[in-house]
């Protein structure tokens, strides 16, 4: 059966964008949901940072699970567990008696989570290599897109229909992603007998240059704790430079959300070129961007120079986890690409762990500004692994072929 590849990228990418804002749609209110839940006033703070930590813990470690079934049984299957098992754990949370419940529910949504990472194993597997990339960056802007538009979405409908019923909303959304998902995502997998499989260790054995596939693991890894160790402290950030501004949570909420905008418009765009003139001269131009972007944040004196500087640093963020699957996939045998997707899928959620720790740490021993130096650092270690992981090859425009 031939899979038409083209049609498959446009149905996960409308899946992607479910899935990115039935995450993000949820955020805004969770510490007012904790609060109302019964959690003591001087504790809100933590549990609310513990709802999302427990989220991604959680996921780290199934994903590997996943990503082994994944291989055995097809990634379309994969994504329906997904779809239909974030179903009920979002839905659920509307009807939590109180914050052990809710934490619970949180982290069997990080169990059974993992739609992205097998949308993108399965059309890293089905699209041509010489469009993975553009095909890569097109499906990453579908959960950059949910990511967007989550937030926003999520506090219009809890000042209309209520809090509890977000999440009904949400699990409604999800509902339908699965049944879109199961009617109309064409995969022509066939079942492997768990004793015919190559194993995981064979996997990693057969990847073409493994030195460079644990490089991007680890590039992964730090891109994610520099990206989300921003995260706690952004807003604060805003207040503090806005100062008496009347309508300083609307400006917060459009400097957080324009960094998205120049990241789904740049994504397709520079996966193409990566196509072009290599992945990993994108990759490592990407992260010298990023590094020019965020380092003078913690020289700003306003909240526009804030902004300003976080939308150009969109289009670095564009250039980084589409050029790392893209690379991934090229290194990987396709028997084995679920897994290998996985384990850094791994990388991804423990980097989102760790991220806000380091930066929540890092701000209340030294101060807002000097989070970005700190993040600052994390990239240049990022760069010069890039650089040593592609020494020599930085030249080539496809060093991986």
């Amino acid at each position: 059966m031939e899979i038409d590849w083209k049609k498959n990228l446009y149905i996960a990418w409308v899946g992607c964008f479910f899935t990115g804002a039935s995450f993000s749609l949820v955020m805004p209110f969770i510490p007012i949901y904790i609060e109302q839940l019964g959690a003591p006033q001087n504790k809100i703070e933590f549990y609310s940072g513990l709802s999302i930590s427990v989220t991604a813990l959680s996921g780290a470690i199934f994903s590997p699970i996943w990503g082994n079934l994944a291989d055995r049984r097809g990634r379309k299957l994969m994504m329906l567990r997904a779809a239909a098992g974030m179903t009920i754990t979002m839905g659920s949370l509307a009807f939590v008696p109180n914050v052990f419940w809710l934490l619970v529910m949180r982290f069997f949504n990080g169990v059974l989570a993992g739609y992205i990472p097998n949308a993108t194993a399965m059309i890293a597997s089905q699209a041509p290599r010489e469009k993975n990339g553009w095909a890569l960056g097109t499906l990453a802007t579908g959960a950059v897109a949910g990511n967007l538009i989550g937030p926003s979405m999520g506090g219009f409908l809890a000042e209309t229909v209520g809090i509890q019923n977000v999440f009904l909303v949400t699990g409604a959304i999800l509902l339908a992603n699965t049944l879109m998902t199961l009617l109309f995502v064409k995969e022509d997998f066939q079942p492997i007998a768990k004793k015919n499989m190559v194993s995981t260790k064979e996997v990693f054995k057969s990847v073409k240059k493994p030195s460079v596939l644990i490089g991007l693991f680890i590039t992964t890894l730090i891109l994610q704790i520099g990206i989300t160790s921003i995260s706690p402290i952004l807003t604060l950030y805003i207040r503090d430079l806005g100062g008496e501004m009347d309508n300083i949570l609307f400006i917060s909420g459009l400097i957080v959300s324009v960094a998205g905008v120049s990241t789904f418009v740049s994504s397709p765009i520079l996966g193409k070129i990566g196509d072009k003139v290599g992945n990993q001269r994108v990759l490592f131009c990407g992260l010298i961007f990023s590094l020019i972007c965020i380092f003078p944040m913690s020289m700003v004196q306003t909240p526009f120079q804030l902004g300003l500087l976080r939308f150009f640093m969109g289009f670095s963020t564009g250039a980084l986890m589409p050029s790392i699957n893209t690379l991934i996939s090229k290194l990987t045998p396709v028997e084995g690409v679920s897994r290998i997707f996985s384990f850094n899928n791994m990388f991804t959620n423990l980097g989102q762990v760790m991220g806000p720790l380091v930066g929540s740490t890092v701000a209340n021993g030294y101060g807002y500004r000097s989070v970005f130096v700190a993040t600052s650092l994390l990239i240049t270690a990022n760069i010069v692994l890039t650089f040593f992981n592609f020494k020599g090859e930085l030249a080539l425009k496809n060093p991986l072929k």
